[in-house]
């Protein structure tokens, strides 16, 4: 039995070693690897009980259910080509301008990350794009920036449009109402700030009569036929507007979101299978079931971490921000929280912050910025989000690379500048009200 006073060192030193390893990736060896050897070494160590590990796995019952619903429902719209659909009507609509390009990429990518999910624009919105820019032959990085930054910027205007909404709030997710009454000018002033940056970065790229030749010829450059969709891609359509009108209506009667989302997404998926008489298995091997199991580790290290009562320092944190005038505590809690997003990614933070809101019950203003801080704070650089992580990949894929300092130069002028009206926004909302 290890004495306790090594205990409370040894624990906490695993668990960041852990989250440093998942970030570092070593030798290439996914991240849930990492992650899980951690949780494995607490329970084999006694560091935590068994009991408490299976209670931290099944805690995150609800995000299992989404992100697995919103995975099945992203690789069914991949399939039936409804993202490259999409794509080419942006570009044909475009009618030649490299700056309504962009516009039109970064409103596709607002709506796919509302109604979606950040991951799905970050993953599967994102080649398509990329296809559809190398087509029009027109410099891509703009409109992959584009996609990568509204993933994060619009993943506070429904609790669907991000995974670490639900992490955070857990089982204490407000009403859909109270939920854009708190967040709909934040989010609506995190999109326009977002937007103007990257139009000033990309200046050169989008300004003036810089211009593009549809890849279908001059006479389909009024976007007025762009690739139609075949039966199976419109059945598809449908069946996300069918989604994402119960998951709306779930929100708005404050019902957890996990298994109407993988409930739909299978109903949907059967529809179609059933329509194009294909096998929906080859469906489920492309889901990524490892990311499932790295939230399920992340449980158990946040959980093992709160076991000790390393929590308490957060908790004080929050606490002493109360007792500040509202907009002051606002800025302290959401710039620290929205930094650490890009020290640990935001689905640790979220875990951690999530569980600190709900030992302190902290709510209202203070709880909005810790909402804002993890979603918003990963726009600063690639390891923010696991989004962004995988719209590295899915770039690298396509053999094409963005550095780490690359993201930052953007990262570090956009992110402030949105974080700060969405704040801002916040802050006005609480005065009103």
């Amino acid at each position: 039995m290890i004495p306790a006073e090594l205990a409370h060192i040894l624990l906490p030193a695993i668990v960041a070693l852990s989250i440093l390893l998942m970030l570092l990736r070593p030798r290439g060896i996914p991240e849930v690897w990492w992650i899980g050897s951690g949780a494995l070494l607490l329970v084999a160590l006694r560091l935590i009980p068994l009991q408490l590990a299976g209670r931290a796995v099944a805690e995150g019952s609800d995000v299992y259910l989404f992100l697995t619903g919103m995975m099945l429902l992203s690789e069914l719209a991949r399939e039936h080509g409804v993202f490259d659909w999409l794509s080419s009507l942006v570009v044909a609509h475009a009618r030649g301008s490299s700056a309504r390009l962009f516009t039109l990429v970064y409103l596709a990518g607002t709506a796919v990350t509302i109604l979606m999910s950040n991951d799905a624009t970050a993953v599967v919105l994102t080649p398509a794009i990329l296809h559809a820019t190398r087509k029009a032959k027109v410099a891509p990085l703009p409109y992959l920036f584009a996609c990568a930054l509204i993933a994060n910027a619009a993943s506070f205007v429904l609790p669907i449009s991000n995974p670490a909404n639900l992490v955070v709030f857990h089982d204490r997710m407000p009403p859909l109402g109270q939920w854009l009454a708190s967040y709909a000018v934040p989010s609506a002033l995190s999109i326009l700030a977002t937007y103007a940056v990257l139009r000033f970065f990309f200046r050169a790229d989008l300004g003036g009569s810089r211009g593009f030749q549809p890849p279908d010829g001059p006479r389909k450059s009024l976007g007025a036929s762009a690739p139609a969709l075949n039966t199976q891609g419109k059945l598809v359509l449908a069946g996300l507007a069918a989604v994402a009108a119960i998951l709306l209506a779930a929100s708005s009667l404050g019902r957890d979101l996990g298994l109407p989302t993988c409930l739909a997404a299978l109903a949907v998926t059967a529809l179609v299978s059933i329509q194009s008489r294909r096998n929906p298995w080859p469906l489920a091997k492309e889901i990524s079931w490892s990311t499932l199991a790295l939230v399920a580790g992340l449980f158990i290290l946040v959980d093992a971490v709160e076991s000790i009562g390393a929590l308490n320092l957060t908790q004080r944190w929050l606490h002493h921000a109360e007792s500040l005038p509202p907009a002051t505590a606002a800025l302290l809690i959401g710039f620290p929280v929205a930094i650490a997003n890009n020290l640990v990614n935001n689905l640790p933070l979220g875990l951690i912050a999530g569980a600190t809101l709900h030992a302190s019950h902290t709510q209202g203003l203070i709880a909005s910025a810790v909402m804002i801080g993890v979603d918003l704070g990963p726009n600063l650089s690639i390891t923010g989000s696991l989004a962004t992580i995988l719209w590295l990949l899915a770039l690298r894929k396509e053999n094409l690379d963005v550095s780490f300092l690359s993201f930052l130069r953007v990262g570090i002028v956009a992110m402030p500048v949105a974080l700060l009206a969405a704040l801002g926004g916040a802050i006005l909302i609480q005065a009103i009200f």
